[in-house]
């Protein structure tokens, strides 16, 4: 079985799922950190050095496992060419979206 197959067995568990959702823009951030590293060809020391960080703290980073701040995340977006974009919108059903639809 591979990843997806078994991510989506996973996902059916409502504990999981809830659990995954909480977490999902951490992993989502993560996973744009290292294919837009990968896209310039750079190694984690390598974007480390244009950060006057360690690789350790880029592996953290990639990890997903904390949430770095915002004033790292652009100096990573800039060390990276890349453009920040943060989006704030209403889940879907939420009280807002419901008015809206109403109307």
């Amino acid at each position: 079985m591979d990843w997806k197959e078994h991510k989506k067995r996973l996902l059916k568990d409502p504990e999981f799922r809830k659990e995954y959702e909480v977490l999902e823009p951490e992993y989502k951030l993560a996973s744009a950190l290292i294919r837009l590293r990968l896209a310039k060809g750079l190694t984690q020391e390598q974007l480390a050095k244009l950060l006057n960080t360690k690789q350790e703290s880029i592996a953290r980073l990639e990890s997903g496992g904390s949430l770095p701040s915002l004033s790292t995340i652009k100096k990573v977006a800039n060390a990276l060419d890349a453009e920040l974009e943060i989006n704030l919108r209403p889940k879907p059903n939420s009280e807002e979206d419901l008015l809206v639809k109403l109307k």
